[in-house]
């Protein structure tokens, strides 16, 4: 069946994209490589939040969109998005093996006139660099003369209602004019407002400046956060009054560090690049080492709080942390600070579980835990790592005999509460 746009990566972006484009009449194919995967699409079983089963049925049982785990059905598609992962390697270097390998199945599936975009965050000059030489080697074909090559950011944020694939601006730049006219033209069929670029290497580095802007910001409230402790200051009440002001400032809050792909991540993309010039984006770095340092600092407020409250250390104590998620509300706990948390706290002697209405389980970074029941007098300690909305945090402060509450999710009852250390 002769799919008007494949989406190559089935996961927290490409699922809600593929909905986005099917609710405006569009026939999406998304291809990915888990077999259980593309099943559960199939049978329409969603496994994204943002795209909940009862939207992702209807869509499905309607024809507007289907899966595979064959390349080969890519020839019959007008337009391939890639919305794969980009990760780093250990030495915090881009790791573009998984865009790579894919880009040489598209290739060989390449015909002329078809459209491709990549979506994955990367650094400036992936898409020109690494992703146009496999196609054209592997095709035969030309980028430009045969077929249209652009780079269009992804822009999700997991859990919002308010700002969607469909109402967020999409921003597209393409090798030359007629790629960014064609993608251009694309997106517009199915979201709501298209900002062209002059080209790929504009959109790249649009999507990195977007999030380096939120890193560079959190550090420095996470600094402040620090400076406040010692000066027995509540860095929540300086940031709710600087708030007030109707201009020249925005709020940003501290916390016990970055998570989600994005944040933590887009920063280390741009300073890999920019050695390339001779040039070191020191103050980038430095926000990352700041935010990057904030678990450690969380682990050191919990001993703190353990022994002058409950003149206990952390060895040997029963810590609960409440929320594994890197932002309320959602299940995704890809570079959540909590699990380093929960590594610093467990080195320190401490017997350490969670609970997470949203995480049933996780394994990564050679932790495998499941979600216990939220039982404060049981514990300790309850560690508020993620402000779930569904929890009840004045019933929470009553019960457990210490929270150290790292989001403010207590609130002004917490402040008045002798038993609550906040971040």
């Amino acid at each position: 069946m002769k799919r008007d746009v494949a989406i190559v990566g089935a996961g927290y972006v490409g699922l809600p994209l593929a909905r986005t484009f099917a609710d405006a009449g569009r026939l999406a194919l998304l291809v990915d490589v888990d077999a259980e995967r593309v099943a559960q699409l199939n049978a329409g079983e969603s496994y994204i939040e943002d795209v909940p089963g009862e939207v992702l049925k209807p869509l499905v049982d309607a024809g507007l969109i289907a899966a595979t785990t064959d390349y080969d059905e890519l020839r019959a598609t007008d337009a391939i998005l890639v919305a794969l992962p980009t990760p780093l390697s250990r030495q915090r270097e881009p790791d573009l093996r998984i865009l790579v390998s894919a880009a040489a199945e598209i290739a060989s599936r390449l015909r002329k006139g078809h459209l491709v975009v990549l979506e994955s965050t990367t650094y400036p000059g992936t898409t020109r660099e690494q992703v146009q030489p496999i196609l054209e080697r592997g095709s035969g074909l030309k980028a430009g003369p045969d077929f249209h090559l652009a780079f269009s950011p992804e822009r999700v944020d997991p859990g919002r209602e308010d700002w969607t694939t469909k109402n967020v601006p999409k921003v597209v730049g393409g090798i030359d004019e007629a790629s960014t006219a064609a993608a251009a033209a694309l997106y517009a069929t199915a979201i709501e407002q298209v900002h062209p670029v002059s080209s790929p290497e504009a959109a790249e580095l649009t999507k990195l400046l977007e999030n380096i802007f939120r890193s560079v910001n959190i550090a420095l409230v996470n600094e402040l956060a620090q400076l406040c402790d010692r000066m027995d200051i509540d860095v929540w009440e300086v940031i709710e009054a600087a708030a007030t002001k109707p201009f020249g400032f925005m709020s940003f809050q501290p916390g016990p560090g970055l998570g989600g792909h994005c944040i933590p991540i887009d920063p280390f993309y741009l300073t890999w690049k920019a050695r390339e010039f001779g040039f070191y984006t020191e103050f980038i770095e430095l926000a990352g080492k700041v935010n990057e340092s904030m678990p450690y600092f969380c682990r050191s407020l919990v001993s703190q709080a353990m022994n002058h409250t409950l003149q206990r250390s952390l060895s040997g104590s029963k810590i609960i942390v409440l929320g594994v998620a890197y932002k309320p509300d959602i299940s995704d706990t890809r570079e959540s600070p909590a699990i380093k948390l929960i590594q610093l706290l467990a080195n320190a002697g401490a017997n350490v579980s969670y609970h997470d209405p949203h995480v049933p389980s996780f394994a990564e970074h050679e932790l495998e835990m499941s979600s216990v029941a939220l039982e404060p007098a049981d514990y300790d300690c309850v560690v508020v790592v993620t402000d779930h909305s569904g929890i009840d945090y004045d019933a929470l402060v009553d019960d457990a005999r210490l929270v150290v509450d790292l989001r403010n999710a207590t609130g002004t009852n917490g402040r008045r509460s002798d038993k609550v250390w906040k971040l």
